[in-house]
C-alpha cells in the first residue's frame, strides 16, 4: 500500500516536522501546501526526496473556497507524482498519529476500497450542517477588498440573491456535509480532478457557499458508487460547546487517545477507528513525545 500524505500547514514548522518523522517509512510520500500568506521560508528545510512542496500555493482563508482549492493542489500533485500512491490522506499540519506507521500500513492495505470522509445528507441542522451553508450567498474573503466591498452593497440593494436555490446550481445531485479530513482511494480522488473540469458551474457554485471544505468533497464522493464504500474519517478531535476550534491536545487526552488506538470510537458521523488526532502546536513537544513513547509502548516505535 503507497500511502501520499496532503498536508495542509500555516505554522508551526516544528510540529510539522514531527508530523513528517512519525509518518514517514517506506511507499510512503508527502505533499505539503504552505498557505500564501505566510513566507515559506521556515518550511524550506523540511523538503525531501518524498516530501514535496507544493506549488502553486494559495491564500487559505477560514470557511472560504480557497480551502478547497488549496486541497485540489495536493490531490494533483500527488497524483502525478511517480511515488504512485493509491490511498491519499489529507491531514493538517497541527495533527499527529496515535497508531504506529506499521498499524497505519496495514489498516489501510487490509481496507484498500474504504472511502473514510464524514459525510450527512444536507440539511443537517443537528450535525451542524445546515442547507443555509448553500443557499446563502457568501462574498469570498479571498477576493479583492474592491470586490468584496462591491458585492456586500449589491447584496444590500437585492442586486445579488441573498438566498440562492441550490437545486438550480448542483446539476441533481444531493448535497452532503462532513468534515474537512479525509482518506480516500486514488481511484475517488481521480474522480474528483475529472469533476472539477467536467462541472465548471457547480464548481463556481460552491465558491460562494459557507465552509465548502466541509461539503464539495462530500457532494461529489456521495453522488457516486463509491458513496457504497463510505466509512466515517479518521481524525479524533475534542470540541468545546460553542468553540469555533477544537482543543489542543494536552496529558489529559492521552488515556484517551490510547484508548481510541485500541478500539473503535462512536462519533456523531457514526462508529469508527481513529488513526490520528489534532491538534498540536510547536509547544507541545512533550505531549508528543509522551504519546510517541506511549505508541512504542503498545505498538512498537513510531
Amino acid at each position: 500500500m503507497k500511502i501520499a500524505y496532503l498536508i495542509q500547514a500555516h505554522n508551526n514548522v516544528a510540529q510539522l516536522a514531527r508530523l513528517l518523522a512519525a509518518l514517514d517509512g517506506p511507499d510512503v510520500s508527502f505533499f505539503v501546501h504552505i498557505d500564501k500568506k505566510v513566507d515559506s521560508a521556515p518550511f524550506a528545510h523540511l523538503a525531501a526526496p518524498n516530501v514535496a512542496l507544493v506549488e502553486p500555493r494559495v491564500a487559505v482563508y477560514w470557511g472560504d473556497f480557497s480551502q478547497v482549492e488549496a486541497t485540489l493542489v495536493l490531490i494533483a500533485a500527488a497524483l502525478a507524482s511517480p511515488a504512485g500512491a493509491t490511498r491519499l490522506v489529507f491531514l493538517s499540519g497541527a495533527d499527529f498519529p496515535i497508531r504506529s506507521r506499521a498499524e497505519i500500513g496495514r489498516f489501510f492495505a487490509e481496507r484498500p476500497q474504504a472511502e473514510f470522509i464524514n459525510t450527512v445528507a444536507m440539511p443537517a441542522d443537528a450535525m451542524g450542517k445546515p442547507i443555509s451553508r448553500l443557499t446563502r450567498y457568501h462574498p469570498r474573503p479571498s477576493a479583492p477588498r474592491l470586490l468584496r466591498g462591491l458585492q456586500k452593497a449589491m447584496l444590500r440593494v437585492g442586486l445579488l440573491p441573498r438566498e440562492r436555490d441550490y437545486r438550480q446550481h448542483l446539476d441533481g445531485l444531493q448535497p452532503y456535509g462532513g468534515s474537512s479530513w479525509w482518506a480516500l482511494t486514488r481511484a475517488t480522488c481521480e474522480h474528483i480532478l475529472r469533476f472539477v473540469e467536467q462541472k465548471p458551474a457547480v464548481v463556481e457554485f460552491f465558491k460562494h457557499t459557507g465552509c465548502p471544505d466541509e461539503s464539495f468533497f462530500q457532494t461529489i464522493v456521495c453522488n457516486t458508487d463509491a458513496a457504497a464504500r463510505v466509512v466515517p474519517n479518521l481524525t479524533y478531535t475534542v470540541w468545546a460547546p460553542g468553540a469555533a476550534s477544537p482543543e489542543y491536545m494536552s496529558e489529559k487526552h492521552l488515556p484517551i487517545l490510547r484508548e481510541a488506538a485500541r478500539t473503535r470510537t462512536t462519533t456523531s458521523f457514526g462508529e469508527t477507528d481513529i488513526l490520528f488526532a489534532r491538534k498540536f502546536s510547536d509547544q507541545q513537544a512533550d505531549v508528543v513525545a509522551q504519546l510517541t513513547r506511549q505508541i512504542a509502548q503498545d505498538q512498537g516505535p513510531v
